[in-house]
Formats: C-alpha cells, sequence, structure tokens
C-alpha cells in the first residue's frame, strides 16, 4: 500500500441502512457518561449529517474527519451519512467526539472490522493531516472505559495518562493510518507505560525570609492540620513568600488523593503530557479573576481555580481586591470540600477540598498604624477595607495572624538555620500522628462508632463532630481555658470547632496525645477578635 494510504472495497462495505456503532464518553464534572456513536451510510442524496444535540465543536467535526480522511487517501462515499449521538438529550461538548466518528465511518466502509469498535472506548481530536491531537478528559475516560469492561483509544501523547486506570487495554496511535494498521493486522501499537509527573522545586526556602518567626510558625502549622489561614501586614513584609513556601512543606499526594486530583486537571485539559500529577498543586489566581474562574463555569462548567487546588493551596493576595460575591462563592466550598456549578446546561459537581491561604494590607495604602506613613484618612480607611471582608468568609479561616513590616536589624542578619526541610519533617510527623489516630479509630479502639468510619489520612482541618470530640478533648486547665476564650472572643460554633482543631495540631507538632492548656492558649492567639 503505497505513501501509507488506503483503497476502500465497494463489496465490504455494510449493507444499506445498517448503523455502525462506536463508543465514547461526555462528561458530567469528572464523571463520566457513555455515548453511543452510531454511523449509518444509506443511499440517497450525498450529505453527511450530526445529530444528537451537538455543540460548535462537536459538529465541526464533520469537516475535520472528511478532512482527516481524506488524507490518508480515503473519499466519504457519495451517499447519504447520518452520525446519531446517543442519549440523543445530552450535551454532546468538545473535539474529542472526532476520532468516535471517524472509527465508525470507517467500519461503516469497511476498511476496519466493525467488532473490533465494541471492544474500545474512544475519543481524540482529528486534525487535517489525520494526525491525532490530545484532549481533556483521557484519564476518568479511561477510569470509565476500564469499569464497562472496554479497552481505551486515545493519542499517543496521553498514553500514559490512561495507563493509570488499570488493567486496561489502551492504544495510544499518533494518528489514524496508525490506527488502522493495528486493527488491520499490519503494524501493533506498543502499549503505553503509566508515567508520573516530574517533580518541580517550590517557591523557595523558609531560610530566605529573615525575621517574621511568629509567622513562619503560623505557616507550619497551618501545614501540619491543613488549616487555612490569613495574613495581614504592610506591603513588603514577606507574606507572599510565605505562602509560596507552603507548599514545600505538604506531604506529597498519596495514590488516591494523585488521581482524584489528577482527574480534575484533565478534565481542565491542564495535565501535563499525560503524566500522573504527584505534588500537591499551588493556585495564586490575580485578584480580577472572575466567579466563574474561582468557583468554576463557563460555558462548558469547567472546574474553576478552587477545584484545581483540590487536595492543595488555594493563595489568594491581596484578598479585600477581589469581587465580593467571588469571595462569597467559597463559603460553602470551604466547609463541604465540593462545589456544584449550575447552570442552565449544566450540574456539575466538582471536589474543592482545599487549602486557603490569604494576604491583605490593612488598607488601601497599607500603612495603617505607620504613624510616619499612614495616611489622613486613618483609621477609617482601615475599617472599611477590611469591611469588604464579610464576617462568615473570616470566621471559616483557622489562623489570624499579623505580619508586621521587617526592620533594617532583622534584614542585616545572616540566613536563618531552619530549613523547609527541617520544618517539613515536623509536619510529617504531625501528620503521620494524625493518620495512625484515625487507624486507630476506625479499629474502633477509642471514640464513638461514627469515628470508626474516618478516613485514614484525614487532616486536623477536616475532623468533625464525634471524631472531634473523640481527638481534642482538653484537660481540665485546658477546659477553663477554652471557657474563657469562647466567652471573650463571642466565638460562633462553627469558631469553637475550628479552635479545637488548630490546638489538635499544635499537640500533635509537640508530639502530644494530651489535649493541654498552652495548646489552647496559642490557638486563641490565632483567632480574630473582629470575626468572634
Amino acid at each position: 500500500m503505497p505513501d501509507g494510504t488506503l483503497q476502500t472495497n465497494p463489496a465490504q462495505m455494510s449493507p444499506a441502512r445498517t448503523a455502525m456503532r462506536a463508543s465514547t464518553v461526555a462528561f458530567l464534572g469528572i464523571d463520566v457518561v457513555e455515548v453511543d456513536v452510531q454511523v449509518q451510510i444509506a443511499p440517497g442524496l450525498p450529505g453527511f449529517a450530526l445529530v444528537g444535540l451537538a455543540d460548535k465543536a462537536v459538529g465541526e467535526s464533520r469537516e475535520r474527519v472528511r478532512a482527516a480522511l481524506g488524507a490518508i487517501g480515503l473519499a466519504l462515499p457519495p451517499k447519504r451519512i447520518l452520525v446519531n449521538l446517543a442519549p440523543a438529550d445530552l450535551l454532546k461538548e468538545g473535539s474529542h467526539f472526532d476520532l468516535p466518528i471517524a472509527l465508525g465511518l470507517l467500519a461503516a466502509m469497511g476498511v476496519i472490522p466493525a467488532g473490533e469498535l465494541a471492544r474500545y472506548t474512544a475519543l481524540g481530536e482529528l486534525g487535517l493531516d489525520g494526525r491525532l491531537a490530545r484532549v481533556a478528559g483521557v484519564l476518568p475516560a479511561a477510569i470509565g472505559a476500564a469499569a464497562a469492561g472496554r479497552g481505551l483509544i486515545c493519542p499517543a501523547e496521553q498514553g500514559g495518562e490512561a495507563a493509570w486506570a488499570g488493567e486496561i487495554e489502551v492504544l495510544a496511535p499518533a494518528s489514524l493510518i496508525a490506527l488502522i494498521n493495528h486493527f488491520r493486522g499490519t503494524a501493533v501499537l506498543t502499549p503505553p507505560e503509566p508515567k508520573l509527573a516530574a517533580k518541580t522545586a517550590t517557591g523557595g526556602d523558609l531560610a530566605d525570609i529573615k525575621g517574621q518567626e511568629s509567622a513562619k510558625r503560623a505557616i507550619e502549622v497551618a501545614a501540619a492540620g491543613g488549616h487555612n489561614l490569613l495574613m495581614t501586614g504592610p506591603p513588603g513584609a514577606g507574606k507572599s513568600m510565605l505562602a509560596a513556601r507552603l507548599p514545600g512543606l505538604l506531604p506529597p499526594l498519596d495514590p488516591a488523593e494523585a488521581l482524584e486530583v489528577s482527574m480534575i486537571h484533565s478534565v481542565a485539559g491542564r495535565l501535563a503530557e499525560g503524566r500522573l500529577m504527584t505534588q500537591r498543586p499551588f493556585r495564586d489566581p490575580h485578584h480580577s479573576a472572575s466567579l466563574a474562574a474561582l468557583a468554576g463555569g463557563g460555558h462548558r462548567a469547567k472546574p474553576g481555580e478552587i477545584s484545581l487546588a483540590h487536595q492543595g493551596v488555594l493563595f489568594l493576595d491581596e484578598l479585600p481586591e477581589f469581587q465580593r460575591h467571588a469571595l462569597e462563592a467559597l463559603r460553602q466550598p470551604l466547609e463541604t470540600g465540593r462545589v456544584t456549578v449550575a447552570r442552565a446546561n449544566a450540574h456539575v459537581t466538582y471536589p474543592a477540598r482545599f487549602q486557603l491561604v490569604a494576604a491583605m494590607n490593612p488598607c488601601r495604602c497599607g500603612h495603617l498604624g505607620d504613624p510616619g506613613r499612614g495616611c489622613t484618612r486613618a483609621p477609617r480607611c482601615g475599617l472599611d477595607y477590611q469591611a469588604r471582608l464579610s464576617g462568615p468568609l473570616l470566621d471559616r479561616i483557622d489562623l489570624h495572624i499579623e505580619v508586621p513590616a521587617v526592620s533594617a536589624a532583622d534584614l542585616a542578619l545572616p540566613p536563618a538555620r531552619e530549613t523547609s526541610a527541617a520544618v517539613a519533617a515536623r509536619v510529617a510527623a504531625a501528620r503521620a500522628r494524625q493518620a495512625e489516630r484515625s487507624r486507630r479509630l476506625r479499629a474502633g479502639g477509642t471514640g464513638a462508632g461514627a469515628a470508626r468510619n474516618a478516613p485514614v489520612a484525614l487532616a486536623n482541618a477536616q475532623i468533625d463532630g464525634e471524631l472531634l470530640a473523640a481527638v481534642a478533648e482538653p484537660d481540665a486547665e485546658g477546659r477553663r481555658l477554652l471557657a474563657q476564650g469562647v466567652e471573650r472572643f463571642r466565638l460562633s460554633a462553627r469558631g469553637y470547632t475550628r479552635l479545637l482543631r488548630v490546638a489538635r495540631t499544635l499537640a500533635d507538632l509537640d508530639g502530644s496525645e494530651a489535649l493541654r492548656r498552652p495548646h489552647i492558649a496559642e490557638a486563641l492567639s490565632y483567632r480574630r477578635a473582629a470575626s468572634a
């Protein structure tokens, strides 16, 4: 077969009005819905119709498929071609329908065996030269195909992504002609190997930051328990530098977390080179980000920044500068760990269990309280600026700290001796204690029955109810101080719960199983009186 072109045999073409079928998927969040691609070539006036509630990208598949077939020496027969995407009442979006439509046509034309298609789910975008381009959602599609007992056909550069679905046959051709040759037995495709993303450098070392010892302590506590953190201080105090070093303190993703995080990034089309993620994400959107950019949405209900930060860190710098309604959209995900995007044509739910780290100036000019640089509107300017943040949002933040300006004396000091690696070791030890405690409770050693259903690696920031009562009961002195603190700060029920979570983390950092007065005292120091 010269020049890699193909010839069709009219005698092999399927009988008139017999539909060939190929399988693919549509996406509802990170979940997949099977789509049956039915292709019929029948006598009649030449035409190519595509039905089944397809969006514009799917409708344009007709021209891409026609050009791709022409590039390998095939022409569509001069007959009536009808492609139906079932179920017809499900909106079909995206360019990944190109490949299953092309495969259905090839089977109907007798180019490839029709029986082979029933064994696979296919997705991929076709170039005009017949090459396969990457598409979003290969990892969840592969997991869905494995659950249905089928293999997966996807673009070559995403084969490593699909291979993580387990015991599943993955075909990852670079072009349509390579896939046809595989089905015909003239050239066998090599199964792809699972790929992991390479570890990248984090945002620097804590040893680079001079001074700010109390802020470093708060960063360590936030990392150890997965707590939300708000830093308030003048410009140049080092708030962004501190936040950038938090990912270097966090433990790597465990296999289940890595799979879930990678599925979200796969649906968003952000999984680089089809490699499974191993590091916790760090997202830092600009304060001009819209509600849809943060919470998710748009025409195709894509995941937003809070879902892309799932199991990682969402850093919001200049917090009061964000749109008010965009910030308020964070309130429910901070409690539930998920976000539901409801639109007229979509209603999808994404995981969103992220760790919020925020930074802000005390006022618009940033120098509130500095007698030499404060503006003439102080202190009213600071009250107005901070009033942009609602009390319910602030109440969901566990740690509130002041980050003062760094003095010239601090800047002249040599670099700090304690590195991120040393702090990360303490964080890992505290997380190990939390995991061991969860395993013990699941085994029924202590605590109420509901605690036994707790996940093994549950961070302190996620514990609640009976589980919290089982692991965060203060001693007698701690209870007295806790009662005094709740009364003084007028803490809400949510604030009380979050205070105990922070105290439990402080005890874990100390290696203490008991919750003592010093742990309660330090946890109270992180509460914000104005949000009580």
